[in-house]
């Protein structure tokens, strides 16, 4: 059995708004204020704030202030579970999390419930304070009772809860294909069969719009009504641009791992990447942190495999048929001859016809499953 979050929208009724509100500042204020007496214990004495000193301490900011007894207490003691994994995480090098971050107050919201904070029966979940249950729109019944749930507001004022349920993954029938994948800008990804999927760019779709609206917020003044609902409008778009973006990277990994056994990807280093100013929108717009890790865990899923071969193959650079290497490929050279077997290459093909060979040589040598680096 394999863990999984199913997402789903709802429309709270306003007393369920409410409280869902209170829960939000409650959560939030206990993540920040914790956060800062552990940053402020660290800095000054050098000491780290045990979880147990956490808790304790949690106790004293209810007595201060009496309106975090308004809400869960589940939720709080959730919130301080999940900071000690933010640092847990922060300081294992192996992960390269980096620091918890203080949550705003305009930004996504969110609240984590256990089993002890809200009850499922008959397909309905009611969590603790309210007597109805969450009007929710189901899209597909799910598969068990959930272990726990997580309720988000985002910026655009919508609902949703993610209930995390046990499930049996549906193994694909096995295929004999492997594929190489090159991702690139031009076009989003491009695969060793010489396919190229083109690239939907999002963002460039909607960003006069979005530059537009921009502009009327920055002369809007702040705390004004106006100023409120123009901002809602630009977190809107957002949220319709980065929908677009998830929904064309879910569609395009769907279809590739149906189709093949294998799958070879680039690791690439997207963090540097974006460095580049000049490529760093176009980079951010095509998602291809996104499109990876929907790669990972769909291959996990369907009993596919994935490779990720070093980010230092010069896959661009090296002729896939003869080895042949040229010293220098500027990027606006989109094709080249090779000196050695006289055969006219695309680099984007060409790229991926040897991340695939590269992968499929880790795999000899036992690099084998999700995650493996040739």
């Amino acid at each position: 059995m394999t863990k999984r979050a199913y997402k789903e929208r709802f429309y709270p009724t306003p007393e369920q708004a409410v409280l869902l509100a209170q829960s939000f500042g409650c959560t939030r204020f206990v993540w920040n204020n914790t956060l800062a007496y552990r940053t402020e214990a660290y800095q000054q004495r050098g000491e780290p704030v045990s979880h147990a000193a956490a808790e304790k301490r949690l106790v004293a900011l209810k007595a201060n202030y009496p309106w975090l007894k308004d809400v869960s207490s589940v939720i709080l003691q959730q919130t301080l579970r999940d900071q000690k994994a933010a640092f847990d995480n922060f300081f294992n090098p192996k992960l390269k999390a980096r620091y918890p971050r203080f949550k705003r107050k305009d930004g996504r919201q969110s609240i984590r419930l256990t089993k002890a904070a809200f009850s499922y029966r008959d397909g309905e979940i009611t969590i603790a304070k309210t007597t109805a249950p969450l009007p929710i729109r189901w899209s597909r019944p799910l598969p068990s009772e959930p272990s726990s749930i997580t309720i988000s507001r985002d910026r655009a004022g919508r609902y949703f809860i993610s209930c995390l349920c046990e499930f049996e993954p549906e193994t694909l029938p096995v295929t004999p294909k492997m594929v190489g994948i090159d991702l690139g800008l031009t076009d989003l990804f491009i695969t060793s069969e010489g396919m190229k999927s083109g690239n939907p760019r999002h963002l460039k779709r909607y960003e006069a719009k979005l530059a537009y609206l921009q502009r009327r917020l920055s002369k809007k003044q702040k705390g004004s009504h106006n100023r409120h609902k123009l901002r809602q409008k630009v977190a809107r778009l957002h949220v319709r641009i980065a929908d677009c973006r998830r929904d064309a990277i879910h569609k395009a990994t769907r279809t590739l791992i149906n189709e093949n056994q294998v799958l070879c990807v680039e690791s690439l280093n997207i963090v540097g990447m974006v460095k580049n100013r000049s490529l760093a929108k176009a980079i951010s717009d095509a998602g291809w942190g996104e499109f990876v890790r929907q790669l990972e865990y769909k291959a996990a899923w369907a009993g596919r495999q994935l490779v990720k071969v070093s980010q230092w193959l010069p896959s661009s650079k090296r002729c896939h048929g003869c080895g042949h290497q040229v010293e220098k490929l500027p990027l606006s050279q989109r094709h080249w001859h090779c000196e050695g077997c006289g055969q006219a290459i695309d680099r984007d093909i060409n790229a991926a016809r040897n991340i695939r060979t590269a992968g499929l040589a880790g795999l000899a040598c036992g690099a084998t499953g999700a995650g493996a680096v040739a």
